[in-house]
């Protein structure tokens, strides 16, 4: 008997016999054991009956690494077929689809998504939740939870928005009011939350928005720039006893108008 083998499979799958084993076929005999059919003793070798098979050993892996996690090796995965991929996933649990989502649960979750992406009324979740069809009944009991915790605050709500708006667009008390009534902040709310505007830091505000607009609209006809600011007092909440001395001390006061 020559020493040279017969070529094994196409590429090693690190399944060769140990000491007292059978090697299965396509596989080499090592020192000590016994070559199956199809197989060529080395030296020191002898020939003997078939034994386990790559097969059967990827057959054994395979139902050891379902059981691992927790699969059932009742139909042949391709692991077994040898093609080197997991068998498919359990089923779903029926049980878990059947369970119907707590209703306070989704509207809760919906309350502090809205909250998460920018302050809101009472009156905004409320729309909120009606709009994704939460019954009215879970919507108050959610919100009134909400409240009592300090997570909805409309007085809170409405001195935020006060704030921000005067500082930001340079409304005055009339137009503040407004958007807090159309985000459904109860009449007595918004009034206190404006309490604390009086008459003289509002001529203040005009003639800060007012030296804004000049500059914008330097160049014009003195009488378009009384117009167009004007304009821009007016949408911006102010009422015209404040409107007409601001525009008049704006347009009079401003440089280019100037003698020299």
């Amino acid at each position: 008997m020559t020493g040279q083998h017969d070529s094994g499979p196409p590429f090693d799958l690190g399944l060769h016999a140990g000491p007292g084993q059978h090697a299965g076929p396509g596989q080499h005999a090592g020192p000590g054991q016994h070559a199956g059919p199809g197989q060529h003793a080395g030296p020191g070798q002898h020939a003997g009956p078939t034994g386990q098979t790559v097969r059967d050993r990827l057959a054994v892996a395979a139902q050891v690494l379902a059981a691992a996690e927790g699969r059932s090796t009742g139909s042949p995965s391709r692991v077994e077929r040898g093609r080197g991929a997991p068998s498919a996933p359990p089923p779903p649990d029926p049980a878990r689809n059947d369970r119907e989502p707590d209703p306070e649960d989704l509207a809760r979750a919906i309350v502090l998504r809205q909250l998460s992406m920018a302050p809101r009324s009472r009156q905004q979740l409320a729309d909120k939740l009606r709009q994704r069809g939460c019954p009215d009944d879970v919507t108050t009991r959610v919100l009134d939870r909400m409240t009592e915790v300090g997570l909805v605050d409309d007085e809170a709500y409405a001195g935020m928005l006060v704030r921000s708006q005067q500082a930001g667009r340079g409304l005055a008390k009339k137009a503040l009011a407004h958007q807090l009534r159309a985000k459904g902040v109860a009449d007595e709310t918004i009034d206190s939350a404006l309490d604390g505007i009086d008459s003289s830091a509002e001529r203040l505000r005009a003639e800060e928005v007012a030296a804004k607009t000049m500059r914008r609209l330097a160049g014009l006809d003195p009488s378009v720039q009384a117009r167009r600011l004007a304009g821009v007092l007016g949408r911006k909440g102010y009422p015209p006893s404040v409107v007409y001395p601001v525009v008049r001390d704006a347009v009079n006061e401003a440089p280019e108008h100037q003698r020299d």
